[in-house]
């Protein structure tokens, strides 16, 4: 027989925006070292990388509180369904 399972812990909570952001920023700097290190013509794709993911993290900027925003809504209208009788 196994021992009972403990209980998972709660989700830890985090500042996804500012992941996000500080993400889109070293992008940033990448790019700007890039550009002034300079690329043989062969490597220059490595700028549309550096745009992509800065593009990528702004989207993340802008989207995530959205999205939380959402899951909040849900969460309470689950909870508010949960507490009104059948």
């Amino acid at each position: 027989m196994s021992p009972p399972r403990r209980p998972d812990p709660p989700p830890m909570q985090t500042n996804d925006v500012r992941i996000a952001a500080v993400g889109a920023a070293a992008w940033a700097v990448a790019l700007v070292v890039l550009l002034i290190v300079g690329l043989p013509s062969q490597d220059r794709w490595w700028l549309w990388v550096c745009c992509a993911g800065i593009g990528i993290g702004l989207f993340a900027v802008w989207y995530v509180p959205r999205l939380q925003a959402g899951r909040a809504r849900q969460e309470a209208e689950r909870a508010a369904r949960r507490e009104t009788p059948s």
